[in-house]
């Protein structure tokens, strides 16, 4: 097999797991992507895709970093969530790993009640209503933070193809 083959198989294999990183939060997925997609640019002597599309995955990569702190705390925050609620939603999340990916959104919701209630360190009635409604918002600008960074990843694909074949 020959080296250029290799290189363009170890590509596709970031960019796959890149793709499966994007929703889970234990793999750096927009970054492995990029790399992925770079590997491929340099293992053809960046002949068909050139340095001003690199720029721009580049640039979009350093976006989706942004969009997804962005959207995390703007869920959070929209509800009132502590610190606590987004670190819980966070440890939540890594929890939820062993169980698969629905795992992974029960765990963000799960992470995000306890650590508000750690927060209040009461466990009244109220607290318990107003913990379960920061869950739901941590939880939801956690799925949106997952989509923006997809839409990301599916445009930097698709700049990239683009500009292999024209």
């Amino acid at each position: 097999m020959e080296n250029t083959t290799l290189f363009y198989l170890l590509a596709a294999l970031m960019v796959v797991v890149g793709v499966i990183g994007t929703v889970l939060p234990a793999l750096p997925g927009v970054p492995l992507v990029f790399a992925g997609l770079l590997l491929a640019a340099w293992a053809d002597g960046f002949d068909k895709v050139g340095w001003a599309p690199l720029v721009i995955l580049g640039l979009l990569t350093a976006l989706s970093l942004v969009v997804d702190f962005w959207a995390t705390a703007k869920g959070a925050k929209r509800v009132g969530a502590s610190r606590m609620a987004v670190i819980g939603s966070v440890l939540g999340m890594l929890g939820g790993l062993l169980l698969g990916p629905f795992g992974i959104f029960i765990g963000a919701f799960a992470g995000a009640v306890a650590g508000e209630l750690l927060h209040r360190r009461s466990m009244g009635q109220a607290d318990i209503s107003a913990a379960a409604k920061i869950g739901v918002g941590t939880w939801l600008g956690i799925v949106l933070g997952i989509a923006l960074k997809l839409a990301v990843v599916f445009t930097m694909v698709g700049i990239f193809a683009l500009a292999w074949f024209i």
